[in-house]
């Protein structure tokens, strides 16, 4: 185990090196210039000198580059060039801990309802539960996420109008609290999220499920006359979960970074919201730094998922 955690946080070392090298030299070659941005109707030849000057804008990229890894190790991103007076890691700590709320309740709907809803119909395959199931998933699994987020907007602005509901329609409670009023702003996008990851839990562990079940052990298991509540639960569903958490892997990296449609269509202040204004800005200290968390993010999730298959799987190590 020892050996298997030292091999990724080096390899997660790579991966973050490599990270901010792309996102630099995507930032240095756009054609955006953020100091222009900056300025506005302000611009002035000696206003733009001088801020390109403060922010080391006129160095050559590889020094550009060298400063902006020696202050990474110091955790130091920078300041924002669009909000001078916030450092970036200020930003980032304003909006991680709404959009990890956001994505952690929603992943949770996602595994609590869809894992189950998958099993349940290849459990019932080819009966009017699995028709049913299916076709509800098959309807979500079409629908982009950010229709079904306006979908829902659009249901709520009708019930308010027409049943004086008083729903709110954007934002987001305060973070990780739970009074009523802030229930109601975060249930609609909660529920948004995890039936944009429903529908394809709910496939994958059908398809999954199903390939379980016509093993030779199967057969061998009921010929044998064992309960068929032992053979799912017992035999069949460790199995069945196992490319699962591949994808599982994968979602929780992106606890942080994966929920950018939900902020912009309900304009809920977290990374996903913060990184789109920054690219529309060229706010590049801040697109780095966002690039980076989700780097880190999915690094530490496939390193999540390959532990849970020595949980699930036993004859699976970690090497």
């Amino acid at each position: 185990m020892l050996r298997f955690l030292l091999k990724r946080l080096l390899g997660l070392l790579f991966v973050l090196l490599g990270v901010s090298f792309i996102t630099f030299i995507i930032g240095y070659f756009s054609p955006i210039d953020p100091v222009l941005q900056l300025l506005g109707q302000h611009y002035t030849p000696e206003s733009y000198v001088r801020l390109r000057h403060e922010y080391g804008l006129d160095q050559p990229w590889y020094i550009q580059y060298a400063h902006y890894v020696i202050n990474l190790l110091h955790f130091d991103f920078g300041r924002s060039i669009h909000n001078q007076s916030r450092r970036v890691i200020d930003i980032l700590k304003d909006g991680i801990p709404i959009s990890a709320e956001i994505a952690t309740w929603g992943l949770l709907i996602t595994l609590l309802l869809g894992i189950p809803a998958g099993i349940l119909s290849a459990v019932k395959a080819n009966t009017w539960i699995d028709t049913t199931n299916m076709v509800f998933a098959l309807i979500l699994y079409a629908l982009p996420g950010f229709i079904i987020a306006i979908f829902a907007q659009l249901l709520i602005v009708w019930l308010n109008v027409n049943w004086d509901l008083g729903w709110p329609v954007t934002n987001w409670g305060n973070p990780w609290q739970y009074s009523w009023s802030d229930i109601q702003y975060k249930l609609v996008p909660v529920l948004v999220y995890g039936a944009a990851g429903y529908a394809y839990y709910a496939r994958l562990a059908r398809t999954s499920m199903l390939e379980v079940l016509r093993q030779d052990y199967i057969r061998t298991a009921r010929a044998k006359g064992l309960y068929e509540s032992v053979i799912i639960y017992r035999h069949a569903l460790r199995n069945a979960l196992l490319p699962l958490i591949t994808v599982l892997g994968l979602s929780i990296g992106l606890l942080i970074t994966g929920a950018f449609f939900i902020e912009r269509i309900f304009n809920i202040q977290g990374i996903g919201l913060t990184t789109i204004n920054a690219v529309t800005q060229g706010d590049y200290p801040v697109i780095q730094a966002t690039a980076l968390l989700a780097a880190l993010g999915v690094v530490v999730g496939n390193m999540i998922s390959d532990i849970l298959y020595t949980i699930v799987d036993p004859r699976i190590k970690l090497s």
